[in-house]
Order: C-alpha cells, then structure tokens, then sequence
C-alpha cells in the first residue's frame, strides 16, 4: 500500500524541471549557495522561485523544510534512487521534499555562470586568501548588516565603517576591523568553499572561514556629521510614540554585538524609524549606531555596558542629522518598558544539568555533515536543559547544541565515528535562542555533553537461542495461526495471488515436516482476505474468524474454521464463507478484530478497499436480527490514513476496551463504546512527536504479564514503529503504560536497532521476543529497507532501562507480511516476507518473496535442560473454579513451579489479535496440583488458553484449556449453508 506523498501537476516556472533525487552532505553540501528554512510553509514552487530570483541554476529541498541553491552539484552530490526522497513538504504534503540527506533537485535549464572564484581584487581592496575565524575569538570582531552578500558589499560597507579589512564568511555574513585578532591565520583555500549569497560566482568564506580583504589606499576616516549650522550637537529625541523613551548610550562589541537583531544599513534611519521597525516585530528595546545602523531586542546580550555620560555616541543620524545615532561602537538606546535589561557574556551551561548530563566542550562537525543523527530545530525556545532531557527521555547518552537553534542526539560513539573533534571553546559563541546566558554552539560547532553514567543496558547473555529453517511453505502467509488441534493455519492474499494454483489456505502439520507432500493440507476460501482480520473464538470448537479484506465481497466477508484432525492426522474441515449469508455491515480492510468480555466479537476500523476511503467505524458480530451496530468514531475517521490494524486489548478493572490507533490511545466502555479516558499521545520518536505505532508506521503492542491476585496495574506496551513525517526512520524505542492508573504516563526505554514491522511475541515464562522488520521506510510494497535481522527478548520484570536482551540473528530478510507465532512447545514459527522492493532496474527484487519457514528457540529451551511435563483431565474451565495437575519436575520443585496461560492469537502485520498472559494461583502438594482459574471476565476475556508449567526458566509444552465457555453461544453462530457451528 503506498502512502508515500506523490507530487503531481506541480507549476514550475520557466523551464524549470525534476532532475532526481541527489546525494547531499557526502564531501559537504551538494549545493552551496543562498538556502532558507520554512516549518510550516516550504513547498518545491518557493524554493525554485527564492533560487530563481538570485539567478541560480540549481533548487534543492531537504529534510522537509530546507531549501538549497546552487549553480554547480559539488561534493560529491550524485543521482540516487528516486523513492530516497521521500520526505512530504511543510507547506505541501502533496510534494516532495528531499529526505535525510538526500536533495529533491530542479533544474533552470540554463547553461551554467563561470565557476566561482576567490575575487582577487575589488579596487583597492586585495584579498589575502582563505582565513580561519572563530580560533579565539572574532578574527574582524565587527560585523556589519549586508543583504544578499557579494564582495563588492562587504568591502564597501566596511570601508564606510572606516574599516581598513573585510571579510565574507558563510556565504552570508560581512566583518570589519582595523587588524586581524584573535589569533587569525591563512587557511587552505579549499575551506572557504560557500558561494556569495548574493553572486554565485564568488567564494563568501564557509564555516569559520574569511575570505579576508585588504584596503591599500589611504585608510578611510569616518567623521560625525557636522550639524546643521546654528544648531547643537546631536541629542537624544525625547517626542516618541507610544510609551518609548530614551535610555542612554552603550557600548557595542567589547565580546560580540549587544543586539541579537540587526538591520542593513540605512542611509535615511531616523529614531523613530527605527523604533518604528523593532516595534512591529514585538520587540521592546531599540538601538541605533554608526548613524545608519538600527538593532532590536528584548534585553542586550554580550557583557553591554552603558556609558556614565552620552558624549560618545555623537553621530547624526543619516535621515536626521538632529538626532543622536550612536556612534563607533556606541549604540543610541530606547526603550519601550522604561528598563534596559543587560545580560553578561553567555558562557557554558556546566551546573544545574538534567539528570547525570555533563559538559564536555565545544565538538566541531565534520564539515557539512553532522556527527549526531537526530536534529531537532527550536526556532523560539532552543536551552541547554530542553535539549538534553528530550536525549535522555529518548534514551541517547549524548547530546550538543549548534546554531543557538539546534539541537541533537546520539551516541557517544557516534563522535568518532562520524568525525567530530573537539575544538577550542571559543569557537562555541552563539547564544541559545531560548536561553542568553549560556551557550548553544555556533556555525558547525557542538556545545557537547554526555550522560554520566549508563542510560542503557542493553544485556548480551551467552546463551541467545538459536533459529533453524523448518520447511518451505507453498505460500507466503499474511495471517498465520496456531490453532486448538495444535496444527498452524495459513492464509495468503488469494485472488491476488501471483503464486500459480494458490488456494489461498494451507494447514501445517508440525509432526510431519520431514514429508513435504504431507505436512502441508490444502485448504480453500472463496474471496480475497489480503489484509484482513483475524482470531480464535471461544466456542467449543475453537474456531477461527477472518474479517474482511481486499476488495469487492471480500471486503465484506467472515470466513470461518474449526480446526480438526490431531498430529499427524489429517483434518477434513476447510474454510466456511458465502458473503450472501453471512457478511460484515461495511466493508474493511485493514480491520482488527477482538473477543469482548460478552463473547461477541469487536471489528474496528479499515478502508473501504485498496487504498479507498475510510471506514471510521465499529460494528459488533453476530449482528442482531434485523439490527445494526455500526458506530461512528470520530477519533478514527481524525487520524485517517495512519490508523490501520488499530490495537486492541480489554482492560482487567471493569472489562472496558484500550484502543490505540496513530499516535494517541483511549478506553472506551465495554457497553457503550463511548470514550472513557482519553490517553497521553503515544511519544514518537526523539525528533518528532507524530511517529506512530499502527499501520503503515507498523509497530507491535502486547500486554505485561497478570500476576495472581491481579491487583497490579495492567500495563501495554508498543515496541517500533515508523515517523510519520521522517519515512528514512524507524523507531527504536518501546513505550509502556498503566492506561487505568489516575494520571497515566508513557515510559520510554530505547532498543539497540531501529524496527518497523516488528512482530512481538508472548512467550510462556512472561517476557517478549521481538523480531522481523526493517530498519528504515513504512509498512507497504517497496516502503522499507535495512532488514533488521536480530532478535531481542524483553523482560517486563526487569528495571526500566535493562529490560532488553540482544538475541540471535537469523539470515533471512523478514519485513512487510512477515509473522511469528508461539507454538504449543515454546518455539517461535517464523514465516513470510512479501516487501516487493525493486532495484532500480524496476524488475529484480531487491529483497525476495520469503518462503523458508524458520523456528526460533529461545534460550529456556537451549540450554540443555528437559522440558517437564504434566498431565491434565478437565480442559473446560468456569471462572474461579480449582482444577488440577500432576506435573513431572526434572530440576526444580513444585514450590517454585509457575503456570502460565497464555491466548490463542492470530498474527498479521505485527498486530497479534488477542494477545494475553496471566499466572494464576498454584498450589501442590507433592506432585499434584490445583490450578485456581481467574476470576472472571475482565482480567481472563472467554477463550482458549495454552497451559504451560514452567520448571524454574524451562517451560513444559502446552496443552489447551477454554476459559468462560462461550458466553455469547457463538457456537450456534451462523445458521444456514455453507456454515456448520459446533453448538455449545
């Protein structure tokens, strides 16, 4: 199902066209001229038009709000594959705007300027070459404001500055002294690699580079203008607007511009013009310098210091020569409050960090590449503290600041491997946005800390399990389950199916896997279930439901099986379906499917087809005569398209329904299916809040083991997922939540890898295998990339943040349509893999259609201990009865014994439908003992159960127990042919 944003009809101007998907940040950046940031309102028309203004051939979007331009595609850029760009522009999520790392990129088609140089000369300015800034400090200390920055500009507004040296640096800036400072010194010419944002055809320094310029004339003076003849010398003006007055003359540029707003110079600035212009922008303090200088702020920064008398600030200013304008480093200054708050010289955050963080220093980046993976931008609000408890939330040990707006998250190891050293502390000088006192970085320079200590423990015991191929299946199973007769039921996406002669069913026979012809039962349906619906109902029979699917009547249909035969022995019931007798009341695909505390089944959700309109609803089965139970849901109809497979689970206080779908959850009544208790949002990942966790983003959620007396809190968890907005990312973290506490909140505990389209599985001693996926892309054909191929086991009885084990790994690419069920004897059945991702070439698979089945052992059952055994008579269970066992123990005693039941489940893309594990109480007495059943519907829903027993971490091989027979008589559910219910 693609839901990757396709642009179409797109209106570029003049012969402006797509070129691809490019390469970017591989030697630096591919296109170095002008660039802009849009959050909300970048789309491919206004990139093009802001590079097509300033003449340049090149447009470039990036990261969905990045736009580059650029006469020439340089380090190291080159064509990529398409689907790379796959990121949803901000203004418009209809195109496409780059991905990470990756350039969307349009040509003018108009032959390429001269390549850029380094300007030898501008009249009497020579330049001097390539120099470095930033070593201790401003090497030309003064910056002047210059618009669509070229050399001639710079130049000349520092000669007006009566400046005898300028500078060009980041592409952008302009800096004026009398002599070089700060330890300045010739750097290779290579470095100052960014073009003019003004003229593409020269070098404006780059990242802590100068191109430096010379004056060799006579040096320029810049003398006060004389006042108007018999008048005073310049004053303050006192008639202003509003509540604005005059504060008094301060001093500028002692450690860096006292103003975090300058505007460009302006040869007829007035005061109240300039008020006027600080004004409209919301600030409260305005200053005027140099007599055409105006700059605006909520406070004055860099250690200002105001002067005791107002002598200096002695110059006219250019449109009123009347008026006081400053003067050299001297600042005229207004206020509309009254008060003037001055602010010291930022420096480092170092105390009163969140957490176990400290500072380490200043880390210069790699050049145009970043050396921490996760970029988060705060355009208003960026400090030291947000910063880092937003890394260690999200479980990353190390974290910077750069640009006074950016901040990011990674790994301690990421330093080395990704290039950054560290650098002298001078060069991290700019302010934080949200905090002026301290520190965030500057231009490609890190404000580095690192979290003391370990933030996670990601445990790697000796033994890991093992996995081993079982058999080739004849399809590639989109729902996989294991049934009552211990027999696995597989059911393909019949009617599309490309393999030749599918019946879209097959039954597998564990006991015969050494004979291929008999191990494999064909079974039949009659309609399409790709993507349908699937679980284990609590009749007599232990019947499986399908719910919905593809198109047409299937989308309509309920498919039914009561599974028969024993090990060994061929069945001889097949699949029941005639959508003219018994049908959904709207069509689904896409829908889950969950057994209520009543018995009646609950269907959630879907689309009314391939990728057709949505379906925001619920309905109950069996249908009442003559009745309809269709509810709307607004929730679900709000979050379209990213809410498919919705999870579900029932709740143990009161029976009441968690559903989580997107990126947000929320009880609803068991009755009434009102909403109860809207949840906290799901949290996403470090860089963005609206990842989610159902399909297409495709994560796994399952419910932390009941424990007799069930007084704890349920807890559900949701391993994986996908970004919404960052289709390049998986997630790599699994959350978790106590839904019926009074004041819920998420706990986030980070994964060693990334995971989409995982499948979780409960395992019979309480804790979860995780396995399958991608590290990359969304649930769909051709979406994702990177399988992630290891296995992890989470243990819920862990502490926070030590709870996950790296497992084995198998060889065997498992991502889009892959599943994994427990089997009755404690091992995983792994199957399928259907990602349909092409190469380039648009024919060769990149990943193929999987058919190997694989079986994972996990270590309670490699480690070379006996599984023990138990024998059991009555198998029909009524709540909070005693029913009993004699059980074999090979190691330990029945003191320490546990029993385990965990749900019949049916698996499609990771959501496994009916998911549970409870330990009742147990009680023996030698090697008999009474198993006390739950107590009722709420924490045990009605349904078939596999009895384990588990000898200290070795669990037995199950048997299968109903629990709450069939309170809803789905046995005799439906009447009439094809159908034949069990009764009850």
């Amino acid at each position: 199902m693609d839901r990757i944003r396709r642009q179409l009809g797109l209106s570029l101007p003049g012969n402006w066209s797509s070129v691809g998907c490019y390469l970017d940040n591989v030697q630096g950046r591919a296109l170095t001229g002008a660039s802009y940031v849009n959050t909300t309102g970048m789309t491919v028309e206004s990139c093009i038009a802001f590079c097509d203004g300033r003449n340049y051939n090149y447009a470039g979007l990036e990261w969905y709000q990045e736009c580059y331009c650029g006469n020439f595609i340089v380090n190291g850029g080159a064509q990529t594959t398409p689907s790379d760009c796959s990121f949803p522009c901000t203004g418009n999520t209809t195109e496409v705007c780059g991905a990470g790392n990756r350039l969307s990129m349009y040509y003018s088609g108009r032959p390429p300027p001269p390549s850029p140089i380094i300007v030898p000369s501008v009249g009497l300015w020579k330049s001097l070459g390539c120099y470095s800034d930033n070593v201790g400090g401003r090497t030309l200390p003064n910056q002047v404001g210059v618009s669509n920055d070229t050399i001639e500009k710079c130049t000349s507004a520092c000669y007006n500055a009566g400046y005898v040296l300028a500078g060009t640096e980041y592409s952008a800036e302009c800096w004026c002294s009398t002599s070089i400072q700060a330890g300045g010194a010739p750097a290779p010419a290579s470095d100052c690699n960014m073009v003019c944002s003004g003229n593409s055809t020269q070098y404006c320094g780059g990242p802590n580079r100068l191109n430096l310029y010379n004056y060799t004339g006579t040096p320029p003076t810049v003398t006060p203008p004389p006042p108007p003849p018999g008048t005073n010398p310049v004053y303050p003006v006192t008639n202003l607007p509003g509540n604005w007055t005059y504060n008094g003359c301060w001093t500028d540029n002692v450690y860096g511009r006292v103003f975090p707003k300058i505007f460009d110079n302006n040869s007829t600035l007035t005061t109240v013009g300039c008020i006027g212009s600080c004004s409209a922008l919301n600030y409260t303090i305005a200053g005027l310098e140099w007599s055409v200088q105006c700059m605006c702020g909520n406070y004055l920064i860099a250690g200002a210091v105001k002067n005791a008398n107002d002598s200096t600030c002695n110059m006219g200013c250019g449109g009123n020569q009347t008026e006081a304008c400053g003067g050299p480093n001297r600042l005229s200054v207004y206020s509309s409050t009254g008060n003037v708050t001055a602010l010291p010289v930022a420096v480092p955050l170092v105390d009163n960090l969140p957490g176990q963080w400290k500072y380490v220093g200043c880390l210069a980046e790699p050049g145009a590449g970043r050396v921490f993976p996760s970029k988060i931008v705060n355009t208003v609000n960026n400090t030291v503290q947000a910063c880092l408890k937003k890394c260690s939330d999200y479980g990353y040990p190390a974290g910077g600041l750069e640009y006074a707006e950016e901040c990011y998250c990674g790994d301690v190891g990421d330093i080395a491997a990704n290039g950054g050293v560290m650098a002298p502390e001078s060069e991290c000088n700019m302010l934080c946005n949200g905090d002026p006192y301290h520190l965030c970085g500057g231009q490609q320079r890190l404000q580095l800390y690192q979290w003391n200590g370990s933030l996670n423990v990601w445990n790697e015991p000796q033994n890991t399990g093992r996995y081993d191929f079982l058999i080739s299946s004849p399809v590639i199973p989109l729902i996989s389950t294991l049934g009552v007769n211990n027999k696995v039921t597989f059911i393909e996406k019949w009617g599309t199916s490309t393999y030749p002669n599918s019946t879209g069913a097959y039954e597998l026979d564990l006991t015969l896997v050494s004979n291929y012809t008999k191990t494999w039962r064909e079974m039949h349906v009659k309609t399409d279930v790709f993507c349908a619906a699937s679980i284990v109902l609590p009749d007599k029979a232990g019947r499986q439901v399908n719910i919905g699917g593809w198109s047409v009547n299937s989308l309509y249909g309920v498919r039914l099986y009561s599974p028969d035969g024993s090990p060994g022995v061929n069945g001889t019931n097949d699949w029941e379906e005639d959508v003219n007798v018994l049908a959904l009341q709207r069509g689904r695909w896409y829908p889950t499917a969950l057994v209520l505390t009543n018995g009646s089944i609950l269907v959630v959700g879907g689309e009314h087809g391939s990728n057709g309109v949505a379906e925001p609803t619920l309905e109950i089965l069996p249908k009442p005569t003559g009745g309809n139970t269709v509810m709307y849901l607004d929730w679900l109809n709000r979050t379209d398209p990213n809410n498919l497979y919705p999870f579900l689970h029932i709740l143990p206080t009161n029976g009441d329904v968690f559903v989580s779908y997107w990126n947000e959850a929320r009880i609803l009544d068991k009755v009434t299916f009102q909403t109860i208790k809207v949840l906290p949002n799901l949290p996403g990942s470090v860089i963005s809040g609206i990842a989610g966790r159902t399909y297409p983003l495709s994560g796994a959620s399952s419910l932390f083991p009941q424990y007799y007396p069930y007084t704890d809190p349920l807890e559900v968890i949701f391993c994986g997922g996908s970004d919404v907005l960052e289709f390049q990312r998986a997630l790599d973290n699994c959350i978790s939540i106590k839904p019926e506490d009074p004041k819920p909140t998420w706990t986030i505990e980070r994964m060693p890898s990334r995971r989409v389209m995982a499948c979780m599985v409960t395992l019979p001693d309480g804790t979860f295998l995780i396995l399958n996926g991608a590290q990359q892309g969304v649930a769909g054909f051709g979406l994702s990339d990177n399988p992630n191929l290891g296995a992890l086991l989470y243990n819920p009885a862990l502490p926070v943040g030590q709870r996950i084990s790296k497992l084995n790994s198998t060889i065997v690419a498992r991502m889009y349509h892959s599943e994994a069920i427990l089997l009755h004897d404690g091992r995983i059945l792994v199957s399928g893999s259907d990602p349909q991702h092409y190469l380039v070439d648009g024919v060769t698979q990149k990943y193929p259609e999987e058919f190997r089945v694989e079986v994972y052992t996990p270590p309670y059952l490699t480690d070379g201990r006996t599984q023990p055994t138990y024998t059991i008579v009555n198998k029909d269970w009524q709540y909070g009865q005693t029913y009993y066992i004699n059980v074999n123990l090979f190691y330990g005693s029945t003191a320490n014994m546990r029993v385990s039941l965990v749900a019949a489940t049916s698996s499609t893309h990771g959501n496994l439908m009916g998911t549970r594990i409870i330990f009742p109480k147990v009680t023996c007495t030698g090697n008999n003992c009474a198993i006390e059943a739950p107590p009722n519907v709420n924490i045990c829903p009605p349904g078939w159960y596999m009895l384990f027993i588990l000898d200290g971490p070795t669990p037995s091989q199950s048997q299968w127990v109903r629990i709450g027979g069939d309170p809803a008589q789905l046995g005799n559910w439906p009447q009439g042919l094809p159908f034949h219910p069990p009764g009850i």
